[in-house]
């Protein structure tokens, strides 16, 4: 008889069959499954456990976490968003940081149903273990009916959920999940030289090159002006004055 001393917060059903596949993992000769435990050597020459990234793991009381701001001109408010880091294997060889859950805050009630809904799903897959890389591209996919919007420096955004993608894509990039795309340098070359010159060109201004509108202004349907921007509550053309709410 076993006593349990504890207040029972979750449980799990093993079957005869799981047992045999337990046994199987421990053959030294098989490699370790996800959620299973691989003896190994840490820095200072203690037997440590090898754990693998899995739904079964418990979560810290402490994790590491990371917060991003997402400022859309298509927005009055921001969106923040938090994703906490579990780091396995600390102090060994195999040490390894992997993304374990993620919180979107933001005063935007609208949002609320679909941030909930979100946040919940990325968590569970980052849990789930493997590989969570996908999701970058999955939601950087997505496109809004109504038009994307420019980032500061350039960088076209068809969504707040691809920007969401984005924010995902930094974070594995920092962690060491994906590796940065990175230019030969024979294009990397070539980019500088088109870059001088463009630059070049630039440097002949005229009266209208320099804006006159809010930076971040999407472009006007009707005078196909970069002048259009949240006012009261709706995308209003500081050029012409054509507004979506009349």
């Amino acid at each position: 008889m076993t006593k349990i001393d504890r207040k029972i917060v979750k449980y799990a059903v093993h079957k005869p069959e799981d047992k045999a596949l337990g046994e199987k993992a421990a053959d030294p000769k098989q490699p370790p499954q996800a959620g299973e435990p691989e003896l190994v050597r840490d820095k200072n020459g203690r037997a440590a456990k090898v754990i693998r990234m899995h739904e079964r793991l418990e979560r810290p009381e402490v994790l590491i976490g990371s917060t991003y701001k997402i400022k859309t001109p298509i927005s009055d408010h921001a969106m923040y968003v938090t994703i906490n880091d579990i780091v396995l294997n600390e102090g060994t060889e195999y040490e390894q940081r992997r993304p374990f859950e993620i919180f979107i805050n933001s005063k935007n009630l609208d949002h609320f149903q679909w941030i909930v809904a979100l946040t919940r799903i990325i968590s569970a897959v980052f849990r789930k273990g493997g590989d969570v890389t996908f999701l970058v591209d999955e939601l950087k996919a997505v496109f809004d009916p109504r038009g994307g919007y420019w980032q500061p420096g350039g960088k076209f955004m068809p969504s707040i959920i691809a920007e969401l993608g984005h924010v995902i894509e930094t974070l594995l990039q920092a962690i060491g999940l994906i590796r940065k795309t990175q230019l030969d340098p024979h294009q990397q070359k070539l980019v500088d030289e088109k870059r001088a010159a463009f630059e070049a060109r630039a440097r002949q201004t005229d009266a209208f090159a320099k804006p006159h509108f809010p930076e971040g202004a999407q472009l006007c349907a009707r005078c196909s002006t970069a002048a259009v921007v949240m006012m009261d509550g709706c995308m209003t053309c500081l050029n012409c004055g054509d507004s979506k709410c009349g």
